[in-house]
Order: structure tokens, then sequence, then C-alpha cells
């Protein structure tokens, strides 16, 4: 981009101040300075600008370290077009305005998961929320299972999952969803432990993935349907770089079909770009083959160790095109 465009942009004192950052008790400084600079494509200068308009931040050391959270969303909303994260996700969210047979069709990707146990007490069975896809006509094949271990184990597939076009009929469901859309939430980047707290997600003005389907799945329930938000994975995310964290809304609907409904991808297309509206009318019901779902529920960890640790496993996913 030219520079005088990137200059014309607002000051970082102003993009700070729209955005909401990460709240202390969720958290996690892990970012120096200098991976700040690098992905916010700025100088120091700028980042003495946005701690002093309030981004919070740790030093030790003698070093500055910042939550990765708020520096994707400070990216986001920067509207310079050379940051990472505004890189990223345009690059991710370029087969949103494209047209839709490819979403609909069989995909096959080769699905890794790595599973670690930081407070590991030894070697023991590990347990994983894996790919659900059968039940909405894909298959899993050459499946490596996660074998009894210590510290850190993968899981190996090659999964086939497909699309359908199956919106929402009923008249409630569609009004529910849009009423939330139309609601004003900003997404974010949130840590998903932080996203499972969804009343304070919401409070804030902000929503993501886990949080959105989490509360649309509680207004479905209160409107007589049987719903339930599922976590899964958004595929082929730039080589596994950025694991987007997913989840959506499974509800049945007036027709009797279980539906999924996409709150977030909807909404975050909408933001992206301005010819999404297909893709954005098929996450509300329909499947796409840009996700794989899984067996968690939605505020449920994918995996943990049985060694007795009492934290959840951390799990990172590579997801990619097999053919």
């Amino acid at each position: 981009m030219p520079q005088q465009q990137v200059s014309a942009c607002q000051p970082w004192e102003k993009v700070a101040e729209a955005i909401t950052f990460v709240p202390d008790q969720y958290s996690h400084k892990t970012q120096p300075e200098s991976v700040a600079r690098e992905m916010l494509h700025c100088d120091a200068a700028d980042v003495d600008r946005l701690v002093d308009a309030g981004l919070p931040h740790e030093d030790r050391d003698g070093v500055r370290y910042f939550d990765p959270n708020d520096l994707y969303n400070l990216g986001m909303y920067s509207q310079r077009s050379n940051t990472q994260p505004e890189l990223a996700f345009r690059m991710l969210f370029r087969f949103a305005g494209r047209p839709l047979d490819d979403l609909l069709r069989p995909k096959t990707w080769s699905f890794r998961v790595r599973l670690e146990c930081h407070e590991c007490a030894g070697v023991a069975p590990w347990r994983l929320e894996g790919p659900d896809v059968v039940r909405y006509g894909g298959h899993l094949e050459e499946i490596t299972p996660l074998a009894p271990s210590e510290g850190s184990a993968e899981y190996v597939a090659t999964v086939t999952n497909t699309g359908a076009r199956t919106p929402l009929v009923s008249p409630t469901l569609r009004t529910l969803t849009r009423d939330y859309l139309n609601a004003g939430y900003r997404w974010h980047m949130i840590p998903v432990p932080m996203q499972a707290d969804y009343p304070l997600v919401h409070e804030l003005g902000v929503t993501s993935c886990i949080a959105a389907s989490l509360l649309l799945a509680e207004r479905f329930r209160a409107a007589g349907y049987r719903a339930e938000a599922k976590r899964g994975w958004f595929t082929g995310v730039l080589g596994g770089a950025l694991d987007l964290p997913h989840a959506c809304v499974e509800v049945t609907d007036d027709d009797g079909l279980t539906k999924t409904v996409d709150i977030a991808k909807a909404q975050l297309a909408a933001r992206l770009s301005a010819d999404t509206e297909q893709f954005q009318e098929l996450c509300l019901g329909s499947l796409y083959n840009k996700v794989i779902p899984s067996t968690a529920s939605g505020n449920a960890s994918f995996g943990r160790h049985e060694c007795g640790s009492p934290q959840p496993a951390l799990v990172r996913a590579d997801i990619r095109s097999a053919r």
C-alpha cells in the first residue's frame, strides 16, 4: 500500500481507544515488544503511544510483554492494511467472496493435532474430542490414534467433510440470529477460557466464535428449540500458523433437521469484505467444508491427559488441504 494511504489512517491512540483489551484475569502477556512491532508493522515510538493509550503490558527484565489477543485486535482494527492480523485474515477469508460450489463439495484434509500436558504427572492415556464428520456425510481414514505417553502426543487422520445447503426455515430461529447480528457486538480475538465466560464477553460489547455460539444456543433453547454450542476446527488456516478457535450452534429446526449456525463467521466475513453476502447466508444453517466439527461442547476443552494434572491438555491443530 502506498505510504500516504498508511499515514492517513487514524493514530494508534485512536485505535487503542476502540479496542476492548483482555481483562487481567484472562490475560497472558507472552509476546515481547519486538513481536508487537513486527505484528503491527510499527516502531518503538508507536508502541509507546499504544502503552500510553492503555495497552496492557508487563515489564520483565526491561522488556515489555503483551497479550497476543490484544495485538491481533489492534492490528485488525488499525485500518493500515499492512499489519500481520489484517493480512492474515484477508488471506484467510478470500474464499468467502468466491462462488459457493467449492464450499459444498467433498473436501479432504490432512488433520494433525498435538496435545501437550504442561503439568504432567507421568505416562497415562489421552482423551481427544475428535473430528465428528461421519454424521454429516464425511469420513475418517488413515487414523493414527493417541497412545498412552508422558508429556505430549499426536493424533493424525485424513478427514473428508462436505457441505450442504440447509438454511434455517424457522422464522423464530432466523429472527434470533438476525437480532444477534444486528446487536452491534464487535468481533475480537479472545482467549478461549474468557469466551466460556460469555456473559462477560457480551457485557464488554464484543464477541467471538465460542462466546457467540454459547449465547445464541441459550437463546434458541429459551425459545423452545433443542440447541447446543459445539466446538470444531476452521480448516486450512495458514498452514496451521493461526489456530483460530471455532464454534457453532447445532439446532433442531422446524423441519426436523439439525442445522449449524456459524454466527461469528458470518459476522467476521461481513466485517472483512463487502462481497460475502452469499457466504454469510450459508453460515446461517448450512454446512460448508472449511469447518471440521468435533465432539466437544462449546465450553469444553478439546483434550485431556489422564495423568492427574489439574490442567486441560494444550491442543494445537495443523490442518492442510490433502486433495
